[in-house]
């Protein structure tokens, strides 16, 4: 075993301890980090106003920290990407919700009951030969 001064491990950068998650919705996918210290949200080192235009998805997005009022408890980063701007919100908030699970188990139950921890499976329906969409056929021509 090799041995260090004292003075060196003190001076080794101490890492900040996170808690990391995948969440996703249709083809957009989010991994989210939460940091017990410090305050506030980015997402792709934004602010949730600058990268979700609408209040509905701002709402969807902070969901999680509202439902256990820890908004002001932890700090959050989260890169997304694929699918449109809403499925995004929704990845970004099941993102969210499976992390703070990571940091503190006792809050699965709530979140679960809300729906925030399982991933909707909804997607869009595969189009088949023969018709013009999923499921519409062309119109059908008597003569």
């Amino acid at each position: 075993m090799i041995k260090t001064p004292k003075n060196e491990e003190k001076s080794a950068p101490k890492k900040e301890r996170y808690f990391e998650a995948r969440g996703g919705r249709k083809t957009a996918i989010a991994r989210a980090r939460i940091y017990p210290k410090g305050v506030g949200l980015t997402i792709n080192d934004k602010s949730v106003t600058e990268y979700f235009a609408t209040f509905r998805d701002q709402v969807v997005v902070n969901a999680p920290f509202e439902l256990l009022k820890i908004a002001d408890k932890v700090r959050a980063t989260v890169h997304v990407s694929g699918g449109g701007i809403h499925a995004q919100a929704d990845a970004v908030r099941n993102a969210l919700a499976r992390a703070i699970v990571e940091w503190d188990a006792e809050s699965k139950k709530r979140l679960r009951k809300a729906g925030f921890i399982t991933r909707d499976p909804r997607a869009v329906e595969r189009k088949k030969y023969g018709l013009k969409k999923a499921r519409r056929a062309p119109q059908w021509q008597k003569r």
